[in-house]
């Protein structure tokens, strides 16, 4: 058909085929001339991190990759990688040989590499009502969490949760912990974090092990739920009044729900925004030996204490099991191929989807080790193609230019509050909106409850609303005294001055997953196909009338 048109209208529709082959390029999509064949892969593991991973499985689909997930908890991934069940497995935590609470073994003899893909923080989502309305700010600390989940305390107005809350005091009500009922990674590491920080507490409950487990042994009033999304399910359901439970963070946040603020060693309580997590795993230990099974896995002793006001103490990595055999009997060129791609997508322009979804971006060092992880796919057939897989290009919020360990994230995450600090507030803005409670500039955009009057000044947000003491009051209302743990009136309030705590100004990051540098060059391109569709085919249209009509 295009043979039979006259040289102007070919080289018309020629400059629209070039110009759409260019738009396509800056998009970033696959042209259907692609040579690269893939086939389905599955995947079984962790609740902890599936909500961005079955984002990521949604973002590649369009490119031709099929992948499929079952978050059936990390130890039943670990399981099913070690019986060539799966093509991979997602787990917070390595292979663990025997589980000391269980007994049950946990090893596989099948070749395999750990990948870091994304980082986070466990938080502590919990349901409690005063005067039928749920308490948005509630504060806790790693010594009251741990009792609570061992039932030394039980009951909301203990004196205990009491004193975290500067005195304001929850009524009585008896405290359910929701806990797993499958083998979790999201268990591994609460109580991990346990182990560590608090054995004489932790051990007796546990057996007499003051070690960390994946199969929480529920006692007493506890309830068990299987999977992340139960354990939110129960806690936020019309029945759960009382519950408090363990999640990674972007279950909270997507479903609108509140999370406790954890005190940390600077004796701040904060919750694990992205910003918390980037300056908490900056104390993270990775294992540098490249010849150790174990290479890239973590050691959190040093995050759990670290001595920033910012930090979240129980952050960490999630990690992917992949197969490096060359003999693997599930593998083929295609689904070695398929993994590669999807592995590239994930912890190069999938981490800037991270924050957004409740996780924090990986830093650039362990996105340059996770290259060498997806290597090791093509050791294994040297036929996989990795051109291009490589960190140069990636765009990630956490980067920073030259410095392989430094977190951009972490360098302009915001002081915490006046108000969190203990012996202070606590602060009256709702917990659960993936935004930092913070006096000054809140890297995401400002603070959620519009104007705040408290010790140290306040900031202005979208809502309109005005927070006097830390307290959220609708728009056009007086400012109120109201307690806000418990939402009884109390009276008083105090006013201050805009300023970060000590008087630092902390600076927004440059590049998030809204605005970056591509993002315009993608608007751009689109600007210049629509000139370009506006220009050319009118005249097209006209000269295909004129043979049409030369023609009859």
């Amino acid at each position: 058909m295009t043979a039979r048109l006259r040289r102007p209208t070919r080289l018309l529709l020629a400059a629209l085929l070039v110009a759409l082959a260019a738009l396509t390029g800056s998009l970033g999509v696959a042209g259907p001339a692609s040579a690269t064949t893939y086939a389905e892969i599955e995947g079984s593991g962790s609740t902890w991190s599936q909500v961005i991973l079955q984002q990521w499985i949604a973002d590649v689909a369009s490119s031709g990759m099929q992948v499929t997930y079952n978050g059936s908890g990390s130890s039943q991934g670990r399981k099913d990688f070690a019986n060539y069940v799966t093509d991979f497995g997602i787990s917070e935590i390595p292979y663990q040989g025997v589980d000391p609470v269980s007994g049950q073994s946990d090893t596989s003899s099948r070749p395999y590499a750990y990948l870091p893909i994304v980082a986070g923080g466990t938080a502590f989502t919990y349901h409690v009502e005063v005067g039928g309305k749920l308490v948005t700010t509630l504060r806790l600390s790693g010594e009251t969490i741990a009792r609570i989940f061992t039932n030394k305390i039980t009951n909301w107005n203990d004196p205990a949760i009491t004193r975290d809350n500067n005195g304001h005091a929850l009524p009585s009500l008896t405290i359910h912990p929701v806990v797993r009922s499958d083998g979790s990674g999201t268990t591994a590491q609460f109580t991990r974090y346990l182990a560590e920080m608090y054995p004489s507490i932790w051990g007796p409950f546990n057996g007499g092990h003051a070690t960390l487990t994946s199969q929480f042994p529920r006692q007493g009033s506890q309830i068990a739920a299987s999977g992340s999304d139960q354990v939110m399910n129960t806690i936020s359901g019309a029945a759960g009044n009382g519950t408090i439970g363990y999640v990674e963070y972007s279950y909270p946040v997507n479903a609108h729900y509140p999370v406790v603020k954890v005190e940390n060693s600077a004796g701040y309580f904060v919750e694990p925004t992205q910003y918390n997590v980037a300056v908490a795993l900056t104390r993270a230990q990775i294992n540098q030996d490249a010849s150790s099974i174990n290479y890239l896995t973590q050691i959190l002793d040093q995050v759990y204490r670290h001595p920033d006001p910012r930090a979240y103490p129980l952050s960490s990595y999630s990690y992917m099991i992949i197969p490096t055999g060359a003999s693997d009997q599930r593998m083929t060129t295609a689904k070695r191929q398929t993994l590669a791609d999807f592995l590239t997508y994930s912890i190069c322009a999938g981490q800037s989807k991270a924050g957004p979804y409740g996780y924090s971006p990986l830093p650039l060092n362990l996105v340059q080790a996770g290259f060498t992880r997806i290597a090791k796919l093509k050791k294994a057939d040297p036929a996989v193609d990795l051109t291009d897989h490589d960190v140069t290009k990636c765009n990630n919020p956490t980067f920073v230019a030259g410095n392989l360990k430094a977190n951009h994230l972490a360098q302009v995450a915001p002081m915490p509050a006046a108000c969190d600090k203990v012996g202070a507030g606590p602060c009256g803005t709702p917990t659960g909106t993936n935004t930092p409670s913070t006096d000054g500039s809140s890297p995401s955009g400002g603070a959620t409850g519009g104007t705040t009057t408290g010790s140290t000044g306040g900031t202005t947000g979208s809502s309109g609303g005005t927070t006097s003491g830390g307290t959220a009051v609708a728009p056009g209302t007086a400012p109120g005294a109201v307690d806000p743990v418990t939402g009884a009136v109390t009276g008083g309030t105090t006013t201050g001055t805009s300023t970060a705590a000590g008087g630092e100004v902390y600076a927004n990051p440059v590049e998030l997953s809204a605005q970056r540098a591509g993002d315009n060059q993608v608007y751009g391109g689109v600007v210049v196909l629509e000139l370009l569709a506006i220009v050319l085919l009118p005249g097209l249209y006209v000269a295909t009338l004129r043979r049409r009509k030369a023609a009859r």
